[in-house]
């Protein structure tokens, strides 16, 4: 299927894809943080384990945390991600003042994109709204490369959906959607994948036209199918000259085929209604049924 991406769109991505890279060494810092917390922070750690066992078993139900199926927990240790990847589902112990933790929900979420104001490449105003589904894979990216992942997807979406449709054309848009949902799924998917997105499908909504424009292309459409009907028919009168000739000339080789045909019609206009029928005949016909009375009439005359 070929693409409906321009130079300045390919640009746009090219970008997109250097800020990652840009981006990416803050991205492998974090993730690969530093696990040493010190001296000082092991000793508030013993005093946090020291402080649940003499509270035990009130404690109990402060430390202990369910997270859900669907979701995963990102444990804050004196400000340092205690692990590698997310905690849960079940159980978790969390300890008392040393331990902060969030939730992120991993279920697919639907992003809806309001009507965008875009001007096309052929100088349309035309108003375009979609909607994308992504979830979050990686949810310690989620929460520490991000300040506020959906927001931020949000608005990204936003942004990629008028700078993609602004490089295409009126029919490009409507011809191709899919391959423009593609495009934009691509280029979120490429943005994205350092906040832990995964974007799972794009799809284009509804493009709204002016209602000007709207009746100069319903007239157009409608002058293209008057045009093709006037082609047809005069296609149509030409294949029946061209019958009607080639049955002229079987008829002109025999008479009598021209009077069976007469006969014929008048069988089939008399069995539909019942009326008068003036029907023409040959003048030969009616020369040769008057040779015969005369021809009669002289024989009775000379008996």
């Amino acid at each position: 299927m070929p693409s409906v991406l321009d130079g300045s769109h390919l640009r746009y991505q090219c970008s997109l894809m250097d800020n990652s890279s840009n981006l990416s060494p803050s991205t492998h810092s974090i993730d690969a943080h530093n696990k040493n917390i010190g001296a000082c922070g092991w000793f508030l750690v013993c005093l946090s384990f020291l402080l649940m066992i003499i509270t035990f078993p009130f404690s109990i139900w402060m430390c202990l945390k369910i997270v859900k199926e669907y979701e995963r927990a990102v444990v804050f240790r004196l400000g340092r991600i205690q692990a590698n990847k997310a905690k849960g589902p079940g159980l978790i112990l969390v300890l008392p003042c040393v331990d902060v933790f969030v939730k992120v929900d991993l279920r697919t979420v639907t992003c809806n994109i309001p009507p965008q104001e875009i001007l096309t490449r052929d100088s349309v105003t035309t108003q375009v709204d979609g909607v994308v589904y992504y979830r979050i894979h990686s949810a310690v990216s989620a929460v520490a490369n991000v300040n506020d992942v959906h927001q931020a997807t949000f608005l990204l979406a936003q942004t990629t959906l008028r700078n993609v449709l602004g490089t295409q054309t009126l029919s490009q848009i409507l011809a191709g959607r899919e391959v423009i949902a593609h495009s934009i799924q691509t280029i979120l998917d490429d943005a994205t994948e350092l906040w832990g997105i995964r974007v799972a499908r794009v799809e284009i909504k509804d493009v709204r036209i002016p209602l000007q424009l709207q009746r100069s292309m319903a007239a157009e459409a409608e002058a293209t199918r008057e045009a093709r009907a006037k082609v047809l028919a005069a296609e149509g009168e030409m294949n029946a000259s061209k019958s009607l000739k080639s049955a002229s000339l079987v008829l002109s080789e025999s008479p009598v085929a021209l009077q069976l045909r007469y006969l014929q019609t008048l069988a089939t206009v008399a069995t539909e209604k019942n009326s008068t029928i003036v029907f023409p005949l040959p003048m030969n016909i009616l020369e040769g049924i008057g040779n015969i009375s005369y021809d009669d009439n002289k024989k009775k005359i000379e008996r």
